[in-house]
């Protein structure tokens, strides 16, 4: 284990400088370039994906299924995977992660850095494998698929090992405490243990099943505690080829698998809340709506982090360029279908317009060169396929489609994108629809999918008061702002600082509110209802574990 030690030690040097210089940081390629993977390397993970399909998903070390269970479909063929995993009771999962325990405690917290740095040389081979599997089982384009499930989600994943080691290496492991008290002293040799809490559990979602998964999972194991992950039922086999490389390393090293289990749910059982309220489960990581992770926070004796939904702002008072603008949030509210818990829901515009360098632009104008940027982006054969990707579940897509609200008109009807691959795409091109500023409750809470609302506020002072209040009362993860007023601009910062939320101001080219770097942004504040956690901040990881000394008089 000295040897895998020695490896990758600075691999985690970089990292932990990474966290505290917060610029720029990318420990895997996000460039899906054949001069970084290989030459053969999409052809290759595309060949070992559809080699999964109608099978059982055997590399996993867990023993003795109970049944195999599996109910994944693809949203670009809208026909099942046919894939099987290992049903295990919950009992069974918790009873094979206590037993695993104290074997995983009892490693310095270096070697378990080590070895999950291991495991993520090992994600970082089956990247293309766990790009296509995304794909089917999100919906998200080959792009995305590929960056936010693969090099994302393995440098988020390489945060946390980075932040849980740091943290835990902050302090000696032990030192001799003297005190003159005169004519003698008092000299006492001092030690100190980083406990981890125990078991821990790992809610997924359906819609990024490795970026949203790995954070809590890694942070959870690099401070010592065997993990459970519970994938959402309709998006597993992309964690469960990660779980599965953390497993291989386990046993490489003569270490329990089990330290890291996957526990997926049966057709006719589901197994979260009997996880969830397990005596034995001391930390759960959750993402997903509200109402289940409300019901996650309300659990006593657990160490919870969630992410849940929120409502998303756009702040539209002035900029230099009204087109550029307009491209820029047509691509944000695209982008997957609006999928994704970063993406804008709510337009604040003033009645008076927008402030476009000199000129007043009209407010319907405004509207109109959104919508038109949006339409061209969804009907573009080229792009539109490739940024939307498609919708995830059944239940979204309703929702687009039955979406009325009462005193308002529709800007732009959804539509369908056509794929030119997959004919039978669940696709689903952005609607906007105007809501008055006095109806609060019609733009209140998180419309999940591609949903566009624009509301007519009397003027920017408004917009910043409705957003900062949507964002304390209902949570919000992303705010963006187009101002060139100074004064606006820190009025903003400051309001939506204390609402808990990040803001993007006058964003245009090619960086969007929805993007969230890993070392350098803060994903989720933990400061308003949509979170209560943050990664990766330290407290993402220091509530992993707790600190206990020991002393006795030195000979």
């Amino acid at each position: 284990m000295t040897e895998t030690t020695q490896k990758h030690q600075s691999t985690l040097d970089n990292a932990i400088k990474a966290l505290h210089g917060r610029t720029f940081f990318a420990h895997f390629p996000e460039n899906p370039s054949p001069d970084i993977y290989g030459a053969d390397a999409d052809r290759l993970g595309r060949e070992k994906f559809e080699a999964h399909r109608n099978q059982q998903f055997t590399e996993l070390l867990q023993s003795e299924p109970e049944q195999w269970v599996g109910q994944e479909e693809s949203p670009y063929e809208q026909q099942p995977l046919g894939v099987k995993y290992p049903f295990f009771s919950p009992e069974t999962l918790v009873q094979r992660a206590q037993k695993a325990f104290d074997q995983w405690r009892k490693l310095k917290p270096a070697q378990r850095a080590a070895l999950l740095t291991e495991a993520l040389d090992g994600m970082r081979d089956r990247f293309f494998e766990i790009a296509y599997a995304t794909m089917h089982t999100t919906g998200q384009a080959y792009m995305m698929s590929f960056q936010a499930s693969g090099p994302h989600a393995a440098d988020r994943a390489l945060e946390a090992i980075a932040a849980g080691y740091e943290e835990q290496t902050r302090f000696p492991e032990e030192t001799r405490w003297e005190k003159p008290m005169g004519k003698y002293n008092i000299t006492l040799n001092k030690t100190w243990r980083a406990v981890p809490k125990g078991v821990a559990l790992v809610i997924g979602c359906s819609t990024f099943p490795t970026w949203n998964t790995v954070p809590g999972m890694f942070a959870s194991l690099v401070t010592g505690n065997p993990v459970i992950i519970k994938p959402h039922p309709k998006a597993v086999l992309p964690i469960a080829i990660v779980v599965a490389e953390v497993q291989k390393v386990l046993a490489a090293h003569n270490l329990d698998p089990n330290i890291c289990q996957l526990g997926v749910d049966a057709d006719n059982r589901l197994i979260t809340k009997d996880l969830c309220e397990n005596t034995a489960v001391k930390l759960i990581d959750y993402t997903g709506g509200s109402q289940f992770g409300d019901y996650v926070e309300s659990l006593k004796g657990k160490t919870v982090f969630t992410e849940k939904t929120g409502v998303n702002s756009i702040i539209l008072d002035s900029c230099d360029d009204l087109d550029k603008v307009a491209q820029n949030l047509a691509f944000s509210v695209s982008l997957y279908s609006g999928q994704m818990c970063t993406a804008p829901q709510n337009f604040f515009i003033p009645e008076t317009g927008v402030k476009v360098g000199d000129q007043q632009v009209p407010y319907e104008e405004v509207v109109q060169k959104i919508a038109a940027a949006v339409t061209g982006l969804a009907t573009n054969p080229k792009a539109g396929p490739h940024v939307l990707g498609a919708i995830q579940s059944s239940a979204t897509q309703e929702r687009v489609q039955q979406l009325a609200l009462d005193g308002g008109r529709s800007i732009l009807a959804h539509g369908t994108v056509d794929n030119p691959t997959f004919k039978n795409a669940r696709t689903c091109s952005p609607s906007i629809h105007e809501v008055d500023a006095s109806r609060v409750e019609q733009f209140s809470q998180e419309l999940f999918g591609p949903i566009m609302l624009v509301i007519k506020t009397k003027d920017t002072q408004e917009s910043i008061r409705l957003a900062a209040q949507l964002a304390r009362e209902h949570g919000a993860i992303s705010c963006g702002a187009y101002t060139t007023d100074q004064e606006v601009k820190e009025q903003i910062m400051d309001e939506m600082s204390l609402a808990g939320t990040p803001v993007s101001f006058n964003l245009t080219g090619g960086i969007y509110v929805n993007q969230n770097a890993g070392f350098s942004d803060f994903h989720v504040t933990g400061g308003n209802p949509a979170g209560n956690a943050s990664f990766t901040n330290p407290e993402f990881v220091i509530k992993r574990f707790t600190w206990v000394g020991f002393r006795e008089p030195a000979v």
